[in-house]
C-alpha cells in the first residue's frame, strides 16, 4: 500500500505542501475506495459484473449512476452511486439515506454535544475545522442516536444492597407545545458495597414531588436493587414517606445544609454570623443529646426575632438526628447531600449554554452524555471506606448477612 502510495503521488506529481493536500488526497482516494466498493455490491445483487453477459440470469440490470455528496472527516465529497433499472438495490457501504461517510464525524459531534455546545457552535465549528456544512437537523438527528441508548442504561440492572443513596433534582427550563415549563431532572446517586460511586438513574418530570419520587424508587427496586441501608435526601414534603413506602428498613438522613438554607434565608445580614455560630454548635454536637441541648440554648436567644428557625428544626428532628447515631466517617458522608450537589454543579456547567431546552429528549440526552464525561473521573472508592465499610457491617449486620 505504501509502495503504490508513492508510485501514485509521483505519477500525478502531486505536492504535498501542508494537512489541507492531504486531506484532498484522502477524500479522493475515500470516493475511489467506496465507489469500487459499491459497484462490487451491485455486481453481487445482480449476480454478473459489468459487460459480463454471458452470466446474466436476471431481467433487472445497471441504470447508471446518481450522484450524492457525503460529508466526511476531510471535507465535502462527491460520490456516483450505481443504480440498477427494477430499482431493488440497496447499498450497504454507503447506505440510502446516509450522508456521512465516517463514525468519527459522529464521534465529533456528540463529543462536543456533551461539553454543552449549541448546535450552532457545532455547526460553525465543523465548517471552520473541516470546511463542512452540517445543519441542525442533521446534528439533532446525529444526537439522537443516543436517545436508545440512554433508555438501555435507565433500565440497567443495579446492584442488590446500596450502602447510600443521595436524592435530589435540578431544574431547567423546556419548551412544551409552545410554551416554556420548568421541569425537573431528578437523579439518583448510590454508593455501593464496595465504595464506588454511580448514578443510578436521571429522569424528567414537570415538576419536584413526592410521588414522582415513589414511582423512581418502584424503578430502582424492580430493576434489583433491594436495599437502601441510608438514604439522604432534601427537605421535600412527603419524601421520607415515599422513601418508607419502598424501603421501609432505610435510615433517612434528611441534608443539614439544605435544612440551614431553609431556615436562615430571611435572617438580616448583620445577624447572620452570629446566629449561624449557635445553630453549628446544633449540627456539630457530638451527641443527640447534646444537640437538642444547644437547639434548647439556639430557640431560648433566637425566638424572639426569627420563632419558626427552631420550629422546623423541631418538626424535622427524626430525619434531621439520625447521623448522629453514626461514627465520625459515616457522618461525613451522609450529614449532607453535597455528593449529588457537586454533580448537578458540574451538569449546570455543561448546559449552561441552553437557556431554554426545545424538547424533553434533548434535555436527557445532553445531560447523559454529560454525565457520562463526568463519571470517567469516578474511578475507585473513598479513601476512608474500609472504616465505613466496617462500620456499616456492625450496624446493618442482620440486613448485610
Amino acid at each position: 500500500m505504501r509502495e503504490l502510495m508513492k508510485g501514485c503521488l509521483k505519477q500525478n506529481d502531486v505536492k504535498i505542501k501542508d494537512g489541507t493536500d492531504v486531506n484532498a488526497i484522502m477524500r479522493d482516494m475515500m470516493s475511489v475506495i467506496l465507489e469500487g466498493a459499491l459497484d462490487e455490491e451491485l455486481d453481487e445483487e445482480l449476480g454478473y459484473s459489468k459487460y459480463d453477459y454471458h452470466n446474466k440470469d436476471t431481467a433487472n440490470s445497471r441504470n447508471g449512476h446518481s450522484q450524492k455528496t457525503l460529508h466526511t472527516s476531510y471535507g465535502d465529497m462527491g460520490l456516483d452511486i450505481p443504480r440498477d433499472r427494477a430499482g431493488e438495490f440497496e447499498p450497504q457501504v454507503i447506505k440510502k439515506y446516509q450522508n456521512t461517510v465516517t463514525q468519527d464525524m459522529e464521534e465529533k459531534i456528540i463529543s462536543m454535544y456533551a461539553k454543552g455546545m449549541t448546535t450552532n457552535d457545532i455547526e460553525s465549528h465543523m465548517r471552520e475545522l473541516y470546511g463542512i456544512d452540517i445543519s441542525d437537523s442533521t446534528i439533532s438527528r446525529i444526537t439522537d442516536k443516543i436517545l436508545p441508548i440512554v433508555k438501555e442504561w435507565q433500565e440497567r440492572p443495579l446492584d442488590e444492597i446500596y450502602a447510600v443513596v443521595f436524592l435530589d433534582a435540578i431544574h431547567y427550563h423546556v419548551r412544551n407545545e409552545g410554551r416554556i415549563a420548568k421541569q425537573a431532572v431528578y437523579i439518583a446517586i448510590g454508593i455501593g458495597m464496595d465504595g464506588r460511586k454511580d448514578v443510578l438513574g436521571m429522569y424528567v418530570g414537570q415538576n419536584e414531588s413526592a410521588k414522582f419520587w415513589l414511582s423512581i424508587l418502584n424503578g430502582l427496586k424492580n430493576r434489583g436493587v433491594n436495599d437502601i441501608l441510608i438514604a439522604c435526601v432534601d427537605g421535600l414534603t412527603g419524601f421520607p414517606q415515599a422513601i418508607e413506602a419502598v424501603y421501609p428498613q432505610t435510615e433517612i438522613q434528611q441534608c443539614i445544609i439544605h435544612q440551614i438554607r431553609n431556615t436562615t434565608k430571611f435572617v438580616s445580614y448583620k445577624e447572620i454570623k452570629p446566629l449561624m455560630a449557635d445553630l453549628k454548635r446544633v449540627y456539630t454536637a457530638p451527641t443527640e443529646d447534646a444537640a437538642l441541648g444547644a437547639l434548647e440554648d439556639f430557640s431560648e436567644k433566637w425566638d424572639g426575632k426569627y420563632p419558626k428557625i427552631s420550629k422546623s428544626w423541631r418538626e424535622n428532628w427524626a430525619n434531621l438526628s439520625t447521623y448522629f447515631k453514626y461514627p465520625e466517617a459515616v457522618r461525613r458522608l451522609i450529614y449532607t447531600t453535597n455528593t449529588i450537589e457537586g454533580f448537578n454543579r458540574q451538569l449546570r456547567k455543561v448546559t449552561k449554554s441552553k437557556t431554554v431546552f426545545p424538547s424533553d429528549d434533548s434535555l436527557l440526552k445532553m445531560l447523559y452524555l454529560a454525565m457520562m464525561d463526568i463519571t470517567k473521573k469516578w474511578i475507585g472508592h473513598r479513601q476512608d471506606w474500609g472504616q465505613i465499610h466496617s462500620q456499616l457491617e456492625i450496624y446493618f449486620e442482620e440486613r448485610l448477612s
